[in-house]
């Protein structure tokens, strides 16, 4: 993961020496602003984001290879046939208990939120298929697959990949941080939410506590000078323009771009080479601003700061990831659960806060979008504030892996 950030803040002593006016912001380095200083949840760099998964095939063409190859390794570290296994198998026998007792339900909802390329979908349907046809179980038959990602390409690649399952399968384009505005209607009802690389890939503020004071960091994304005077010749504008093209690409995309501005971009290939170049040269300056109080910081809908304060009180000085988009999504999908289902999910996790202090754990460039490690100790509480328990663990088919495994599940 190449690093998005070019510029801390003057940093800790400089927070602390700033006495009752807060920490100073650090001065904007030489360039090219690209919007006023704000929460990260607000920046820009999560529009460009969500105009990756929205116009992928453009991206995918203009630098010729799928999205999935460009992760390490050239695939999901979270894909494998017989964790796959294992986990139909735990459904299984949650299946036959209920069933031994009449209170198994006809239908048998499972979620899938960040859906790939359609090959872990593949594969658990093709192995609860068999497992249900050698277990001689009619689970399979019973079974409604939902399938919700927020990139219609994403998901209409994934379709084409279960086509041997559609009578099984239902697609739909949500929101990720708000599954519940389409998936409301399962409610209680889902044995297994499973969810893959999708919350490191979700908007996330920053948050420190220096010397007993909480700051929230804002962010600037900028083009340095020299990126900012090539782009503009390569594309034949002054460079204090960009900001407005980017602007315009951001709400245009880059087809409608060339139709609006023809005698500059003149067709879709050359508006995503801007795109791309706007994107690689792109960094992010950064600011301590002292917040009011944590009550009056809004998480998410019904999720305030007052949620952090146990996580900042923990000891010392710390700067974390709110997680927002992840929380959100996290808090949104819990409900969804049968009493006896359960959440699982792969991604990048930070397990404990003291990780915080060590190492830098985003927002960063995976190609064309953005990653953050996910706050996994705040997903816990707020989880077990709910009364579900959380556990995270290495992935369990190849352990030194990033990519952690969250399981939550109702508190028994």
């Amino acid at each position: 993961v190449s690093a998005l950030l070019a510029a801390r803040a003057a940093g800790r002593s400089a927070a602390r020496a700033s006495g009752n006016a807060g920490a100073r912001a650090a001065g904007l380095p030489g360039g090219l602003a690209l919007e006023p200083w704000g929460p990260a949840t607000a920046s820009c760099i999560w529009r460009f984001n969500a105009l990756y998964w929205q116009e992928l095939a453009h991206w995918e063409r203009a630098t010729g290879r799928s999205y999935e190859q460009a992760l390490p390794g050239g695939r999901s570290q979270a894909r494998d046939t017989e964790t796959v296994r294992e986990l139909i198998l735990g459904l299984f026998k949650t299946w036959d208990d209920l069933d031994a007792r009449g209170a198994l339900p006809a239908e048998l909802y499972v979620i899938e939120l960040g859906v790939g390329n359609g090959s872990q979908a593949r594969t658990w349907l093709d192995e609860l298929a068999a497992l249900s046809r050698v277990h001689q179980r009619d689970y399979y038959r019973r079974l409604h697959y939902l399938m919700g990602d927020y990139s219609p390409a994403v998901l209409s690649r994934a379709r084409q990949a279960v086509d041997s399952h559609a009578d099984h399968v239902t697609t739909l384009v949500l929101d990720a941080t708000h599954p519940t505005s389409s998936l409301g209607f399962l409610r209680g009802k889902a044995f297994l939410v499973y969810i893959s690389n999708v919350y490191d890939n979700l908007p996330a503020d920053e948050i420190a506590r220096i010397g007993g004071r909480d700051y929230q960091v804002e962010v600037r994304a900028f083009l340095p000078a020299a990126g900012a005077r090539r782009i503009g010749r390569r594309f034949g504008t002054a460079a204090r323009e960009l900001p407005g093209l980017a602007g315009k690409l951001l709400k245009l995309g880059p087809e409608l771009l060339c139709d609006v501005l023809p005698a500059q971009f003149g067709r879709p290939e050359r508006a995503v080479e801007f795109w791309r170049e706007i994107w690689g040269a792109m960094r992010l300056a950064e600011r301590y601003v002292p917040m009011a109080g944590l009550d009056d910081y809004q998480i998410g809908p019904g999720l305030t700061g007052e949620l952090l304060r146990p996580l900042l009180e923990s000891g010392g000085d710390i700067r974390m990831h709110v997680s927002n988009g992840a929380l959100s999504s996290f808090a949104e999908a819990l409900p969804l659960l049968h009493p006896f289902g359960q959440l699982q999910c792969h991604d990048l996790f930070v397990t404990r806060l003291p990780e915080y202090q060590h190492g830098f754990h985003g927002p960063g460039k995976y190609d064309g979008s953005v990653v953050n490690w996910v706050n996994g100790p705040l997903l816990r509480h707020a989880a077990g504030r709910g009364g579900y328990d959380v556990t995270i663990e290495p992935f369990a088919q190849h352990p030194p892996a990033t990519v952690k495994t969250l399981t939550a599940a109702v508190r028994e």
